[in-house]
C-alpha cells in the first residue's frame, strides 16, 4: 500500500492514524471505561495471534472467561470435587452447597420468583428441546399453531419442526419490517385462538434487533398461548427480569455470558414446570423407584437426570457474580456507546452493507455485513492474519439469510471488554482487506 492509496486516506480519516497496522490507538476520554477496568481479568485477551495482539470480535458466538470463573472451576476440582445431593460427607455437602448456591445466584440474576424455577441444562439448545419434548409433545395436537419468526436461530427452529411433525401442529413465521426488524403488525395478524405457543428470540444474533418481547408475550397470553424466549444474546448484555417480562420459559447459554461451555439454564414458571413430565429419566430426578414404575423428585431436580455439570454450574455462578458486580445496566450502556462507534465507522465504507436496524435505533452491539464481492470467509481469513477474530457464515440462521438474500455474512460482535481502539484496528484491517480483494477483482 502506498501513501497515495485512497484506502489509506480512508483509514486515516476513520482512525486518525497514519496507517500503522500493529495496534491502532484511539482517542479515549480521560475517564476509564469498563473495558479499561476489566481487561486484566481476562487472560486470553493478552495473547497474540500471528504475532499481532488479539482483537476478539466474536462474542456473539462465545465470550471469554475472567480469572474468577477459571478459578471457580479449578477450585472445585482441587478442593471439594464430589457428587452433589448423594452424600453426607464434607466434600459432597460443600459441592451441593456451591451447586445450589449458583442456582440461587442465577435466579436472582433474572429475577425468578424461586430458584426452583431454574433448571440446569447443557446449553440453551437443550433448554429449548426440554420444553419442546416435555411440554410440546404433551400439549400440542393437530390443528394447533406454533408461532416463530424468520430470524430464529436453528436451536429455536428445528425442535419445533420435529414437534410439529410428530403432533400435526402447524408452524407460522413472523416476517421482517423494511428496516429488518420483528414485524409486530404481522405478528398481530398471526395470533389467534389456535395459537398454543410463541417461541421467539429476544435479540437476533444476525440482525442485532431487540425484539419487543413484553408486547409479544402480552398479546400471546391474551389468547391463552405460552411463550418461550431465547435469551442467548440478551442475558449477557442487558438486565433481564422474567417476572416483569412474564415469559413462561426463558433459555440461556452460560458460555456467552463469561461462563464455561457445557452449562446453560431454563427458567420456567413454577406451576408450569410442575405440570410438565420429565425430559430425561435416570438418577437424581426420582423420589421412589420400583421395578415397574417410579415417582419423581420435586423441582428443579425432576429435569436434571444423572450427574450434572457440577463444576460448570458453580463457575456459571461465578460468572453471574462477576457480571452483577459490574452491573448489567452499565454493561448495556457501555455497549451502546461502543456499537454507535462501530456503526459510525462501518457506514463510512462504501462496500459495506449492514443487515438489521441502524443506530440511533436500539440494537445489540453486533454488525452482520457483506463487503461487495468479497466472500465473508475470505474476509475473516484475512482479518485473522491481523489478529482479529470475527465470525463468517450463516450464524445458524440459514432461513434468515435466505430471507435477506445473503448466502453468508461477516459478523463483528462486541462485549464489555472491547475498546474503541480495537474497533479502530478492525476498521483499518477491514479496509486493507477490501482493497486487497478489490485489486484482484478489478
Amino acid at each position: 500500500m502506498t501513501r497515495e492509496s485512497p484506502i489509506l486516506r480512508l483509514i486515516q480519516n476513520l482512525t486518525g492514524n497514519s496507517g500503522d497496522m500493529t495496534f491502532i490507538q484511539t482517542r479515549e476520554n480521560d475517564t476509564l471505561t469498563i473495558a479499561d477496568r476489566v481487561r486484566a481479568d481476562f487472560p486470553i485477551l493478552h495473547r497474540e495471534v500471528h504475532g499481532k495482539p488479539l482483537v476478539y470480535l466474536d462474542n456473539a458466538a462465545t465470550s471469554h472467561k475472567p480469572h474468577a470463573v477459571i478459578h471457580a472451576l479449578e477450585h472445585y476440582y482441587s478442593h471439594y470435587n464430589s457428587n452433589v445431593h448423594r452424600g453426607v460427607h464434607t466434600l459432597s455437602a460443600e459441592a451441593t452447597d456451591a451447586y445450589e448456591g449458583a442456582r440461587e445466584k442465577i435466579a436472582k440474576f433474572v429475577n425468578a420468583a424461586s430458584s426452583q424455577e431454574i433448571i440446569y441444562t447443557r446449553n440453551a439448545t437443550e433448554a429449548i428441546n426440554l420444553v419442546a419434548y416435555s411440554w410440546g409433545l404433551s400439549n400440542l395436537q393437530r390443528g394447533d399453531e406454533i408461532i416463530l419468526s424468520v430470524m430464529e436461530h436453528h436451536s429455536n427452529l428445528i425442535p419445533w419442526q420435529l414437534v410439529a411433525q410428530k403432533t400435526g401442529a402447524r408452524l407460522k413465521f413472523v416476517q421482517l419490517t423494511p428496516e429488518e426488524e420483528f414485524d409486530f403488525g404481522h405478528y398481530q395478524s398471526l395470533v389467534n385462538e389456535k395459537t398454543k405457543l410463541v417461541s421467539v428470540v429476544h435479540v437476533s444474533n444476525t440482525l442485532g434487533c431487540i425484539n419487543p418481547v413484553k408486547d409479544i408475550i402480552a398479546l400471546a397470553h391474551q389468547y391463552g398461548a405460552k411463550v418461550l424466549i431465547d435469551a442467548c444474546q440478551s442475558a449477557p448484555h442487558m438486565p433481564l427480569d422474567v417476572q416483569d417480562m412474564d415469559c413462561d420459559w426463558l433459555a440461556v447459554s452460560g458460555h456467552k455470558m463469561c461462563g464455561p461451555t457445557g452449562i446453560g439454564f431454563l427458567y420456567g414458571k413454577l406451576n408450569l414446570l410442575r405440570s410438565m413430565p420429565p425430559f430425561l429419566g435416570g438418577g437424581e430426578m426420582i423420589a421412589d423407584v420400583f421395578l415397574e414404575n417410579a415417582t419423581y423428585a420435586d423441582l428443579p431436580h425432576k429435569f436434571e437426570a444423572g450427574t450434572p455439570a457440577i463444576a460448570e454450574a458453580i463457575a456459571l455462578g461465578a460468572a453471574v457474580d462477576y457480571l452483577t458486580n459490574i452491573g448489567m445496566d452499565k454493561i448495556h450502556a457501555y455497549e451502546v456507546e461502543l456499537n454507535t462507534y462501530l456503526f459510525e465507522k462501518l457506514m463510512q465504507i462504501p462496500q459495506i452493507k449492514i443487515y438489521g436496524p441502524k443506530p440511533p435505533k436500539e440494537r445489540a452491539a453486533l454488525a452482520a455485513f457483506t463487503a461487495g464481492e468479497v466472500h465473508p470467509h475470505d474476509l475473516s481469513t484475512m482479518l485473522d492474519q491481523a489478529g482479529i477474530a470475527i465470525r463468517a457464515g450463516h450464524h445458524c440462521t440459514q432461513p434468515l439469510h435466505r430471507f435477506i438474500k445473503a448466502q453468508s455474512t461477516a459478523r463483528a460482535s462486541l462485549y464489555f471488554y472491547n475498546t474503541k481502539a480495537e474497533i479502530d484496528t478492525f476498521i483499518a484491517s477491514l479496509l486493507e482487506s477490501i482493497e486487497f480483494f478489490d485489486s484482484i477483482f478489478s
